[in-house]
């Protein structure tokens, strides 16, 4: 498969599964979960669904690589760093928009899409440099990193407006 046929489905693939991620914890409210997707409305807490779903994303792109016997390096390591990216992309293009603006659910969509774009644009980069960067097996360790983050920040959440659930007045996990 072409890295551009690949890097489409992991566009649309990552965008699904964003959704998925939005709503998981309030299906199946678990310490798991609580880690992986939102547990409130605050901005911070919705920036696991990007990064769970461009990695889940990913990790089906590795599964065809493997599959078709494509010779692709650092798939893992791009998916990765086009996850946390994705994180700071958004935050700069969000951010002054919803100070002026407020929250607007079809301008949030955009967004999110545009930052999946740019977050597989990213892993192409990466994969492109045909140079094998022998850190595929530190990407699991960095993940690991990222949700022991993730777990922190909701269960001890900095007291500033990032991380306050608009709507509900209260910061990280309230059950």
């Amino acid at each position: 498969m072409n890295l551009k046929k690949l890097k489409i489905i992991g566009t649309i693939l990552a965008f699904i599964f964003c959704f998925l991620f939005h709503f998981l914890y309030d299906i199946i409210p678990s310490f798991i979960t609580s880690i992986i997707s939102p547990v409130n409305e605050s901005i911070a807490e919705h920036m696991k669904i990007l990064f769970n779903g461009i990695m889940l994303s990913g990790i089906i792109q590795k599964i065809i690589v493997i599959k078709n016997k494509n010779n692709y390096k650092n798939i893992c390591i791009s998916n990765f760093i086009a996850a946390i990216s994705s994180i700071f992309i958004f935050l700069i293009i969000y951010l002054p928009i919803y100070n002026t603006i407020g929250e607007n659910l079809p301008i949030t969509l955009i967004i999110m899409l545009l930052v999946i774009i740019i977050s597989q644009l990213i892993t192409i980069k990466i994969i492109k440099l045909k140079k094998d960067l022998k850190v595929e097996k530190a990407s699991i360790i960095l993940v690991i990193i990222t949700y022991f983050i993730f777990y922190l920040l909701t269960y001890y959440p900095p007291k500033i407006s990032l991380f306050m659930d608009p709507k509900n007045h209260v910061y990280g996990i309230t059950n």
